[in-house]
C-alpha cells in the first residue's frame, strides 16, 4: 500500500540519517580534539610547511568525507519532510489498515478554567461548556513553524507526547523567532528538568503537551530533531 510503503521508506530514510549523524560526530570529535587541525584551520606551518604535528592526508580525508556527509544528510532530511507531508496529510490509499498510518494520540482540549497545557495527552477529555473571551486560546491563529521530523523511541520528547510529524505552534516562550534553531535549543538548556508548555499540531487539530528537557541515555534534553517549515 502507499501509505505503508512511504512509512517503511520515512522510517529507513531516518536509520540512514542516524548513521550519518554518528558519523558527523566521530569525524568533528578527531578534527576538534585539543591540538587538533580543527574543522578549517590551516595545514601548514608559519614558514608555509605542512604540519609535522598532524596527519595531513586523513585530515583531508576527514574534511571531504564531512562536507559529503552534511550534503548527504541535507538532501535525506529533505526527503524525510517530503514524506512526513504524505504521511500527515491523508496520503494513504483508501483501505489501507490502521496498522498502515503513524502512531496517533488523543487530541485533548482544555476544559474550562483549566490551563491548556497542564493537561496531559491521552488524558480523558470531558465535555467543556462554551468558551469565553477570557479562555481563548492566543494561539490559536498561530501558524507552525517547524515540523518534529525524528523523534528516538524511548527519548523525554516521546515519553511526553512528541510524535513525528507534528508541526510546532509554541515551544515554551519560542513561537516563531529569528534564528530558530538556536533560540529552541536555548529554550531547552534553559528549562533543563522543568516542565515547558508546547503546542503542536497534529493532523489538522491542536495538541497540548508539557515537555520537560531531561537528561537520559540519548543525545541532547529531548531526543529529537526539527526542521523548519
Amino acid at each position: 500500500m502507499v501509505g505503508a510503503n512511504v512509512k517503511a521508506e520515512t522510517v529507513t530514510m531516518m536509520d540512514k540519517r542516524k548513521a550519518m549523524e554518528t558519523e558527523m560526530d566521530a569525524i568533528i570529535a578527531r578534527l576538534t580534539v585539543s591540538g587538533g587541525p580543527g574543522l578549517q584551520d590551516n595545514l601548514v606551518d608559519a614558514q608555509g610547511f605542512p604540519r609535522a604535528d598532524i596527519n595531513i592526508p586523513a585530515v583531508r580525508s576527514d574534511r571531504q568525507r564531512l562536507t559529503a556527509l552534511r550534503n548527504d544528510h541535507k538532501e535525506i532530511t529533505d526527503a524525510i519532510e517530503k514524506n512526513l507531508v504524505i504521511l500527515h496529510s491523508g496520503g494513504f490509499t483508501r483501505g489501507s489498515s490502521q496498522s498502515d498510518k503513524l502512531p496517533e494520540a488523543e487530541v485533548v482540549r482544555p476544559s474550562s478554567g483549566a490551563s491548556p497545557m497542564e493537561i496531559a495527552p491521552g488524558t480523558e477529555s470531558t465535555t467543556a461548556e462554551s468558551p469565553s473571551p477570557m479562555d481563548e486560546d492566543p494561539y490559536e491563529s498561530s501558524l507552525p513553524f517547524a515540523v518534529f521530523d525524528d523523534v528516538t523511541q524511548g527519548s523525554p520528547a516521546a515519553i511526553d507526547g512528541i510524535l513525528i510529524g507534528d508541526q510546532l505552534v509554541r515551544f515554551g516562550s519560542v513561537d516563531r523567532e529569528e534564528n530558530l534553531l538556536s533560540r529552541l535549543a536555548q529554550e531547552g538548556l534553559t528549562n533543563e528538568g522543568r516542565g515547558l508548555p508546547v503546542i503542536v499540531l497534529r493532523r489538522g487539530e491542536r495538541v497540548y503537551l508539557t515537555v520537560t528537557p531531561r537528561r537520559w541515555s540519548g543525545r541532547g534534553l529531548l531526543g529529537c530533531h526539527v526542521q523548519p517549515l
